[in-house]
C-alpha cells in the first residue's frame, strides 16, 4: 500500500459523508427546496429536491482536485518543497477536504431546514478554517501554490518565513475573532466584521513583506 493511500481513503470518506446525509434526508424533502441564500441567510433561490446533491457534488469535485494538487505539490512545484513540508501539505490537504465537507453538510442541512440561518453556520466555519490556515502558515516552506506568493516572498526565503510568521498569527487570531463575531453579532454586523477582518489578514502581511523587501530583507530589531 502506498503511503498516500490511507490519506486518500480518509479524504474519500469525508467527501462521502455529505452525500450520505443528503440521501438520508432526501425522502422527507418537499418537491421544491432552497438552493441559494442571501447574506442574511434567507433563501432567495429554489429548485427541485434532486438539487440536494448539487452542493456536495460540486464541493466533492473541488475537494478531490485540491487534495491531489496539494498532496503532489512536491512533484510539480519548481521550488520542490522539503520532506517535512510535504507532510504538512498532506495534513493541510485533509483539513481542506474536511472543511469543504463541513460546508457541504451545512448546505444540505439548510436545504432540508429552510428556517435555519445559514450565515450563523457558514461564517463561523470559514473563520475556523482561516484559524487553521494561520496555524499552518509558519510551518509551510517556500512554494508556488500555498501561502503569500508575493514577488518578495518567492525570491527570498527569509522574507517568506517572516511574512508567514506574521500572517500566521493574524490568521489564527483573526479566524477566531470571525467565529465569535459571526455567532454573537447580527447578520449584517457579523458580515462587516468578517470582511474587514479578512482584509486586515491579507493587507497587513503584504505590507510587512514589502517593507522587509525594501529594507533588503533584513528583520527589524
Amino acid at each position: 500500500m502506498k503511503k498516500s493511500t490511507p490519506n486518500l481513503i480518509i479524504a474519500l470518506a469525508l467527501i462521502a459523508i455529505p452525500f450520505a446525509y443528503a440521501a438520508y434526508v432526501y425522502p422527507s424533502l418537499p418537491a421544491t427546496i432552497p438552493t441559494h441564500f442571501n447574506y442574511k441567510g434567507e433563501a432567495d433561490g429554489f429548485g427541485g429536491k434532486d438539487s440536494i446533491f448539487l452542493g456536495p457534488g460540486i464541493l466533492g469535485v473541488v475537494s478531490l482536485f485540491t487534495f491531489f494538487l496539494v498532496t503532489n505539490i512536491k512533484n510539480i512545484d519548481p521550488k520542490r518543497v522539503k520532506e517535512e513540508d510535504d507532510g504538512m501539505m498532506k495534513k493541510f490537504a485533509l483539513l481542506t477536504v474536511l472543511f469543504l465537507s463541513i460546508l457541504s453538510l451545512i448546505i444540505v442541512k439548510s436545504a432540508a431546514s429552510p428556517s435555519l440561518n445559514i450565515s450563523k453556520l457558514i461564517l463561523p466555519a470559514i473563520g475556523l478554517f482561516f484559524a487553521v490556515i494561520g496555524w499552518a502558515m509558519p510551518k509551510i516552506g517556500q512554494n508556488y501554490f500555498a501561502g503569500f506568493k508575493l514577488p518578495w516572498t518567492l525570491e527570498n526565503v527569509d522574507n517568506w518565513n517572516e511574512t508567514h510568521k506574521v500572517a500566521g498569527k493574524l490568521w489564527l487570531y483573526g479566524g477566531f475573532f470571525q467565529v465569535i463575531t459571526s455567532l454573537v453579532f447580527s447578520d449584517m454586523l457579523a458580515l462587516v466584521c468578517f470582511m474587514v477582518t479578512t482584509l486586515v489578514m491579507v493587507i497587513v502581511p503584504t505590507i510587512f513583506s514589502y517593507r522587509m523587501f525594501k529594507r533588503g530583507n533584513t528583520i527589524e530589531s
